[in-house]
């Protein structure tokens, strides 16, 4: 089978696409795309045809510069395809249009594979091999067309627990339009677990060009007496929405009489009222988004694990696979690798990966 890639500078049509594959996600949209380009990476969009020229898929690529001569392409969690066994032909088709200094293309098929004992990850799709992921890998999911009864009924009982004590102390969870509030948690959760984020306008754009087009982006803002104590902000595009970033600030507030007071259970509230929201707007599968590929109770990550499992048991992997394209790809892993190492070392005093 030979496929094609059909540049499209057509938001509207290209993000049809994307929302009406099978097999999708929302980083594929273009208002991600757009995003990206505010670090300085370049987003170009095709449509996938068959030999018949019917679309049958749609792919967003960014290409990153590394150094003079030298860039990748990156497709966040994509492409978007009728098939997985369309892939082989995927690559075909990207030789056709990369450029002599694009060394690799990396590619994360939006396919959640159950991270379950016994479970296997292919090594491979045609010409494309098993590598590290950009995105996070491994994931938990929840399936949103059960009834919001045997949603609730699924949650860990310490979960429904906090749920209920959060709604009988006065928590309000829902949509917000306060993005200063959110990034006042996200930054504040940043600092304290010694993790990165890229710049305001980042998060900004991807909040504004994402509901521009196809898709939508929207926070989500858990409050109590009116302040806002736990948030997050998603991405949603067709059957799934993604809570991509977030977390929750320490409640030091205090009564009239100086005495502490309860715990709101925020945390609790912001999730499940999360879900519920995008139960009610069609999702059908919600991404939390994250969790680590080694736990180590000493890590800021596993507690965060451990928020999501309450809410969730349904974990999966998202591989991702890279494509050489000419004979300097090796090495540019290897550099890649290095430089991400070094990264982490200097911003959160460890070798080791976030997630």
């Amino acid at each position: 089978m030979r496929l094609k890639l059909i540049e499209t500078t057509d938001p509207s049509v290209y993000d049809d696409a994307v929302r009406n594959m099978p097999i999708t996600s929302a980083l594929q949209g273009w208002g991600y795309g757009e995003a990206r380009r505010v670090l300085g990476q370049t987003p170009m969009r095709y449509l996938i045809t068959n030999e018949d020229g019917r679309t049958v898929g749609a792919l967003q690529l960014l290409r990153k510069r590394l150094v003079p001569g030298f860039s990748t392409l990156y497709a966040p969690r994509g492409p978007a395809l009728e098939s997985l066994d369309l892939l082989p032909a995927v690559a075909e088709a990207v030789k056709a249009v990369a450029k002599p200094t694009d060394a690799i293309l990396k590619i994360e098929p939006p396919v959640p594979l159950p991270a379950e004992e016994g479970s296997e990850i292919p090594e491979g799709y045609g010409p494309f091999r098993r590598a590290e992921s950009e995105q996070p890998e491994h994931t938990i999911l929840a399936d949103l067309s059960r009834s919001e009864d045997e949603l609730f009924a699924s949650l860990h009982s310490m979960a429904r627990r906090n749920v209920r004590t959060a709604q009988k102390l006065g928590v309000v969870a829902g949509r917000d339009d306060d993005f200063d509030a959110f990034w006042e948690i996200f930054t504040a959760t940043n600092e304290r677990a010694k993790l990165g984020a890229y710049p305001r306008a980042y998060y900004e754009t991807l909040l504004r060009e994402a509901n521009a087009h196809g898709g939508e982006a929207y926070i989500v803002l858990s409050r109590h007496g009116g302040k806002a104590l736990a948030g997050g902000f998603f991405l949603g595009m067709g059957a799934g929405t993604y809570y991509l970033f977030g977390g929750s600030v320490r409640d030091d507030r205090v009564d009239e009489a100086g005495k502490p007071l309860k715990d709101s259970k925020a945390p609790d509230a912001f999730y499940w009222n999360a879900m519920l929201d995008a139960k009610q707007r069609g999702y059908t599968l919600f991404d939390f988004w994250g969790i680590p590929r080694v736990l180590d109770e000493e890590k800021h990550s596993f507690g965060v694990f451990k928020m999501k499992l309450k809410f969730s048991e349904q974990r999966a992997w998202y591989p991702a696979y890279d494509l050489p394209l000419n004979a300097a790809a090796p090495a540019i892993v290897k550099a890649l690798r290095w430089r991400k190492t070094q990264n982490n070392k200097r911003k959160r005093g460890s070798a080791e990966d976030v997630l």
